[in-house]
């Protein structure tokens, strides 16, 4: 199983965490199944950029992003050429090292 190394976020994730991940799993699902709480306030359906994250290392494993999360990319906060909404992004069979953006677009988080 391909391993996901979270960078850490002071928020979110302050010591920073090493999960494994199934192939063809999201980031965000895996974060989400090990308690890594990170925002997703469309609910997973491509509709917004909280969920965006920093793919550090393993990014060229990952399939190529599809238009339309490519269009909600391009309103992301940090945007990088290795960035990818972590509800679109599916594992493939390498690790990956991943960054959580320190700030969203969001101006209300669902966790509060």
């Amino acid at each position: 199983m391909p391993k996901l190394t979270i960078l850490p976020h002071e928020v979110i994730c302050p010591d920073g965490a090493t999960i494994e991940a199934s192939a063809n799993e999201s980031i965000l699902n895996a974060a989400l199944r090990n308690n890594i709480a990170i925002e997703h306030a469309c609910e997973k359906s491509c509709a917004c950029t909280t969920c965006h994250v920093i793919v550090r290392g393993g990014f060229d494993s990952l399939a190529q992003a599809e238009e339309q999360e490519e269009d909600y990319l391009d309103k992301a906060w940090g945007l990088e050429p290795e960035s990818r909404l972590s509800c679109q992004a599916l594992v493939g069979t390498e690790d990956l090292l991943i960054e959580i953006p320190k700030y969203t677009i969001n101006m209300v988080s669902e966790e509060h």
